[in-house]
């Protein structure tokens, strides 16, 4: 059976969202603590904890299509997609949806679709400085990143580190779990400081509708 979820799921006011938009407006990222309820990310917790028993975590890489590499000098961490399977991943990604309406009708981002991996980083696990996306790609707009960890302590390492296109640091945020970070994939560099316990998260990004002539892209 799987676990009972409280509502809301996301538990963001209309406020809340509003500060949200305006802080990536203004500086490009927002960090969201307990955007999500307990109970949601206690059970995206345990699905994970499901695909690590079966195996079914693969070496996350850089790149896309043919272009993609696994690469454990850059980066370290195991990867599943996010496609609705469950009831906890469909009330995730309707929540991530509700918040792509949000942005849209806010900032006028045009956000086409969002996608979104479990990522998990073992013991030793990192991944070095790097964009989400190049100015002008016209694909990752932003980024979204929730934690799934309980009980993160400061010791715990793993932090998520901001920078602005200078190489000047911004943030860093410890994984705490429920906590929801969001920034521009154009504008923000970022890392994942080596960790020293498992590191769990669901990391995400809104695209837009680049498709021309007949190159579809996003891919069906």
């Amino acid at each position: 059976m799987e676990p009972q979820m409280d509502q809301p799921f996301l538990v963001l006011t209309a406020e809340d969202l509003d500060q949200a938009a305006d802080a990536l407006a203004d500086k490009g990222w927002v960090v969201l603590r307990d955007a999500f309820s307990p109970s949601l990310v206690g059970a995206l917790r345990s699905e994970l904890k499901v695909l690590q028993d079966k195996d079914l975590l693969e070496e996350g890489g850089v790149g896309r299509g043919d272009d993609h590499l696994q690469t454990k000098t850059i980066r370290r961490d195991l990867i599943h997609w996010v496609t609705g399977r469950s009831a906890a991943e469909n009330a995730y990604l309707a929540q991530m949806e509700a918040l792509r309406l949000s942005l849209n009708r806010r900032l006028f981002l045009g956000l086409f679709e969002f996608e979104a991996n479990f990522a998990v980083y073992p013991p030793g696990g990192f991944y070095k400085r790097h964009m989400d996306s190049f100015k002008g790609a016209a694909n990752r707009i932003v980024s979204a990143v929730t934690y799934l960890n309980e009980g993160w302590a400061a010791s715990d390492g793993g932090d998520l580190r901001l920078f602005d296109g200078t190489g000047h640091h911004l943030a860093e945020i410890r994984p705490e779990g429920g906590t929801l970070v969001l920034f521009l994939s154009e504008e923000i560099p970022h890392e994942v400081a080596v960790t020293y316990r498992t590191r769990l998260s669901i990391a995400g990004w809104y695209r837009v509708n680049a498709s021309v002539s007949d190159a579809v892209d996003p891919p069906a």
